[in-house]
């Protein structure tokens, strides 16, 4: 199979609570799900027609052998996805309350496998040729995979399309000043940057998101993104910028829904698409991955977002 898209990062095991509205302790069951930002942007693309791989590890467990067998019946490779004999793979609780923005809880102590990721593990063949390579914020929050991934980026040299999705997760970090450092190093690799408001100014300093555009516009990224929640998707480029308008939705779950716009992005990206068009797409994506509870089991078909799109 010749991929059109690899993800690189992070993988888990999402756990949903069966019972919605109540705190973690009141919890009784849990559903099961394949999860993590890379993961999920590379089952939401598969989902679209796309050939995606991701580059991960996972622990010698049985939810590792869970991670690569839920990646093939998605449609995604796990020829990439290895092995750290000392680590476990990651699990991650969600709580349904608020819907729209639940709060997590991580399990990935003492390091998550994928931040294992080393020079060793990379398919570099395939960093070379694969027409998109996305990345993200998180992926550089330790050693030695930040080491890693700025060597993906370095032999990428910044080919079309290289994607960062900034992903600012604060419980990764040490604090706001060392993401910056770290995700705006990648910002300068890049020719894609996809985030929200609050991602934006981790990166750029500033959560206008017109500023932030400009901010990145100004450090060579090709096509900013800066998802806005109910104000929309600001769209910008160096021959202007848009406003798309969200699709309004009864809100189950929040968390899947940037993955699902990520999966979108991946498919209107290689299809060659004017930025506006992707946007609406991704929207569309977004919103109905945000009527439905999951992430990678939520992610639409085409069919649905054409449907989306059309009412």
């Amino acid at each position: 199979m010749t991929l059109e898209a690899l993800t690189v990062g992070r993988v888990g095991v999402d756990l949903y609570p069966e019972q919605s509205g109540v705190p973690l302790a009141e919890v009784r069951s849990f559903a099961k799900s394949l999860g993590g930002t890379a993961t999920n942007v590379a089952v939401a693309a598969a989902r679209l027609g796309r050939r995606t791989a991701v580059l991960t590890k996972v622990g010698p467990d049985g939810f590792g052998t869970y991670v690569r067998s839920a990646l093939r019946e998605f449609g995604v490779s796990p020829d990439y996805v290895g092995t750290a004999e000392e680590l476990l793979t990651p699990v991650v609780f969600c709580a349904l309350d608020p819907p729209e923005d639940p709060p997590l809880l991580f399990y990935r102590a003492p390091l998550a496998p994928d931040l294992s990721l080393t020079e060793d593990d990379v398919p570099w063949d395939v960093v070379d040729s694969v027409p998109l390579l996305w990345v993200t914020g998180t992926g550089v929050c330790a050693e030695p995979a930040r080491t890693t991934q700025r060597q993906l980026l370095r032999r990428r040299n910044r080919a079309r399309h290289t994607v960062l999705d900034l992903d600012y997760r604060p419980m990764f970090w040490q604090d706001r000043e060392a993401a910056r450092t770290e995700i705006g190093w990648m910002l300068d690799h890049v020719t894609v940057a996809v985030g929200n408001r609050t991602e934006a100014e981790v990166a750029v300093g500033t959560s206008d998101p017109e500023e932030a555009a400009r901010r990145m516009l100004a450090r060579g990224v090709e096509l900013a993104l800066i998802k806005q929640g109910s104000a929309g998707v600001l769209v910008a480029t160096r021959e202007g910028s848009w406003t798309v308008p969200p699709f309004p939705v009864a809100v189950v779950c929040g968390l899947g829904a940037g993955d699902g716009f990520g999966g979108a992005l991946v498919h209107g990206l290689l299809s060659g698409w004017d930025p506006v068009r992707i946007a609406r797409y991704a929207n569309a994506a977004g919103a109905i991955v945000a009527a439905r509870l999951a992430c990678a089991d939520a992610m639409p078909t085409r069919e649905e977002i054409e449907r989306t799109l059309a009412s």
